[in-house]
């Protein structure tokens, strides 16, 4: 394995945008990705090999989330004006009103909502978001049509009711 330096180089951006994608917290992603580094000191021994590096940063990550939020359960972790990279999806649903799309994918449940939430504001690819999840890059892809299409039906109902 790489030194753990060479690692955060080549891996800190990619953990960051996950837990950015998940929280919607710059501050928040920032300082769960310097946990989830830590964890990964403490628990490189385990590393095994039989998935990319970058996969078992996430799934480090997931479970850094998960022990925050259980901590602060009275804390609200997502904030509106969120800073990520843009892709196709969110130039698309900025002409859709963007607070609309979040009040609605927030209600989506999971695993739409997850892997909505890393393909539209984390930039994961389909690979990435399989690999993450511990699914394949297909059921990536057909969860995240089968989200976006129940997502566009809600939006249709909403529009049609005013």
């Amino acid at each position: 394995m790489q030194p753990m330096e060479e690692i955060y180089q080549a891996h800190a951006k990619t953990v960051y945008k996950y837990l950015l994608a998940l929280t919607r917290s710059p501050d928040l992603a920032e300082e769960l990705t310097q946990e989830t580094f830590y964890q990964a000191i403490r628990s490189v021994d385990r590393y095994d090999g039989s998935c990319a590096v970058s996969t078992w940063l996430c799934a480090i990550a997931k479970r850094v989330l998960a022990t925050w939020r259980r901590r602060h359960p009275d804390t609200e972790d997502v904030e509106e004006d969120a800073q990520t990279v843009p892709s196709a999806e969110q130039d698309a649903l900025a002409d859709l009103g963007r607070l609309e799309v979040l009040r609605l994918l927030h209600r989506c449940p999971e695993p739409y909502r997850e892997v909505l939430y890393l393909r539209v504001f984390g930039g994961a690819s389909f690979r990435e978001i399989g690999d993450i999840l511990e699914k394949t890059e297909n059921w990536a892809r057909v969860t995240y049509y089968r989200g976006k299409e129940r997502l566009r039906k809600e939006l249709d109902n909403e529009s049609t009711a005013l």
